[in-house]
């Protein structure tokens, strides 16, 4: 739990850094996925920092993978939205209302309970086909992608950020399924692409569309698949008498990140009195 909490800031403080890189950069002219676009948002430091602590968080979630059920992991990664506002209420001088610091509340209630009444991570490695279909996914997630392009502006973010957290739930099943390095495995090359796709769709969500659609679809994309994969496939239980508290603690948990979903991105600094127009400036 631990590691799945650091994991969370480190996600969640990464995402300040990178949205305003991506808002920074210099937007191209497609409508869809923009290869171009993560281009030149890596080239800014902030973009760059926030990768670092992403690297920081993916191991951090590694850990956390192979000895807690997916459900919780998922919950925690989800809360990382509770990390970015209280980050950009901080660093940003971004106002919270009163909904919003309860919603970071209810986040943290949902992901107490969850820990109380998780057990496990199961041992099965599920049916042989599933490592095939994580790959598959993986890349229908780039089709997803390229097909969203046609879309107005407000479907077209959820379709990206729900593939980006499709994406990112490709992750966190593969994790499970993969024992060792070993090149013929595909849930080896399901990871690598879909961690890829998922941070190629965000980083056009959040630059093209509504952060706050964007992100719901992301949360909506990463938490319900991946649990229902753990639970029905992979052996992920509860305590014993307690797999209703985790039905409750994992629907708080997400209900609260959905709220805060305008914080997929974090919210630009108010201008400074000295750029503001006029002599009383």
């Amino acid at each position: 739990m631990i590691c799945a909490f650091a994991s969370a800031i480190c996600y969640g403080t990464a995402s300040v850094f990178q949205a305003v890189a991506a808002r920074a950069a210099e937007p191209g002219t497609g409508g869809g996925v923009d290869v171009a676009l993560l281009w030149r948002a890596v080239r800014q430091w902030r973009y760059l920092a926030g990768l670092c602590l992403d690297g920081l968080g993916f191991v951090l979630q590694i850990v956390a993978l192979r000895t807690l059920p997916i459900y919780v992991v998922g919950a925690a990664l989800a809360a990382s939205l509770a990390v970015t506002a209280v980050v950009a209420s901080r660093v940003l001088r971004v106002r919270l209302s009163r909904v919003e610091w309860t919603a970071v509340a209810v986040v943290c209630a949902g992901l107490a309970m969850l820990a109380l009444a998780s057990g496990r991570e199961g041992h099965r490695a599920g049916p042989e086909a599933l490592d095939w279909a994580l790959l598959a996914v993986a890349f229908g997630i780039l089709l997803l992608g390229a097909a969203a392009g046609r879309l107005p502006d407000r479907p077209r973010a959820l379709v990206l950020g729900l593939g980006a957290g499709l994406g990112f739930g490709v992750v966190e099943v593969a994790v499970r399924l993969i024992d060792g390095i070993d090149l013929a495995d595909p849930a080896l090359y399901a990871l690598l692409a879909g961690g890829g796709a998922a941070f190629l769709l965000l980083t056009s969500a959040l630059q093209r569309g509504s952060v706050t659609t964007a992100t719901a679809g992301m949360v909506l994309g990463e938490t319900i698949g991946p649990a229902a994969v753990g639970v029905a496939w992979l052996g992920d239980t509860t305590r014993t008498g307690l797999g209703w508290l985790a039905v409750t603690g994992f629907a708080v948990a997400v209900a609260g990140s959905l709220a805060l979903a305008r914080f997929g991105e974090a919210p630009e600094p108010p201008p400074s009195a000295s750029s503001l127009p006029g002599d009383r400036a």
